[in-house]
């Protein structure tokens, strides 16, 4: 009976000791518990890290497309973590700031995020403490100079000098992964820039340059959200020309040649893609 008993206990503790972690972020309670996972000194956190069998094309995997959407019910309501108090904003509101990007993987991989969605750590997703839930945001390396399209479904991080958790995919695509984290630029997609990537019927008149067309409008989404990151915003509007089943992604219109020639040569640049002018009269 004497060794019954330290065994016993000593399976207690075992089974305590292999108890699953959790990434602290209910979706519903404003008041979060005063626990927060400690990092690694590269950025990503304690006993995380990338996945064992990541995909083979993981640059190929396309950035999140930005599309408007209703706000979460509980993500968006004040809550507090460590003391600290936060205030998410309400509606989609102008912002842009530079800070420290990390990134989490597979020690929360398959956990639910601050919306109740399943959090995959290779789809371009990304944590921020105050931005609305969800949204979209652009985030530009400003050490690489690359830059990606993330849906923010999830708060944190809550570290100080870290303004947004990317997702394994989106850190890998700007190439800070290896370092765990790095410094960022991250601006908010607003509805106003969502609705510029607009449908307009094929027969407007002005100079297009055409940088794609498709039958699938999922395909022709993919293309006008990696054009959107990786053109000026002083180009002209990103739109999609729709006429029967076809959907070709254009930058347009533009009132005279040169201006279409100047924004021919910074698609081939920067997108390595030559672009097909078109008149429509």
């Amino acid at each position: 009976m004497k060794y019954i008993l330290p065994i016993f206990i000593m399976l207690i503790l075992a089974g305590c000791a292999s108890a699953p972690s959790k990434r602290p972020l209910p979706a519903e309670p404003s008041n979060m518990p005063p626990t927060s996972p400690s990092k690694k000194p590269g950025g990503y956190y304690q006993d995380d890290g990338p996945g064992d069998n990541p995909p083979a094309n993981i640059d190929a995997i396309p950035d999140a497309v930005p599309k408007i959407e209703p706000l979460h019910k509980y993500a968006n309501r004040p809550y507090s973590v460590l003391g600290e108090n936060y205030t998410p904003a309400t509606e989609n509101v102008t912002y842009q700031a530079q800070g420290i990007a990390s990134w989490y993987g597979k020690k929360f991989n398959g956990k639910r995020t601050a919306t109740g969605e399943i959090y995959d750590m290779y789809a371009m997703t990304a944590a921020h403490l105050t931005l609305p839930i969800p949204s979209y945001a652009r985030v530009k390396s400003l050490t690489t100079g690359k830059s990606v399209i993330v849906r923010v479904n999830d708060r944190g991080p809550f570290h100080s000098k870290r303004i947004i958790d990317l997702s394994y995919t989106a850190a890998h695509k700007l190439g800070i992964a290896q370092g765990g984290s790095g410094m960022v630029e991250v601006t908010a997609i607003t509805p106003t820039e969502i609705s510029q990537g607009r449908d307009v019927p094929a027969d407007t008149a002005g100079i297009f340059l055409q940088l794609g067309s498709f039958t699938n409008r999922d395909n022709a989404e993919k293309l006008l959200a990696r054009a959107s990151t990786q053109l000026s915003k002083s180009n002209a509007a990103l739109v999609i020309l729709t006429k029967g089943d076809r959907y070709r992604v254009a930058l347009g219109p533009y009132n005279d040649d040169d201006s279409a020639k100047i924004a021919s040569q910074e698609i081939e640049a920067r997108m390595n893609l030559k672009p097909i002018r078109a008149v429509i009269e």
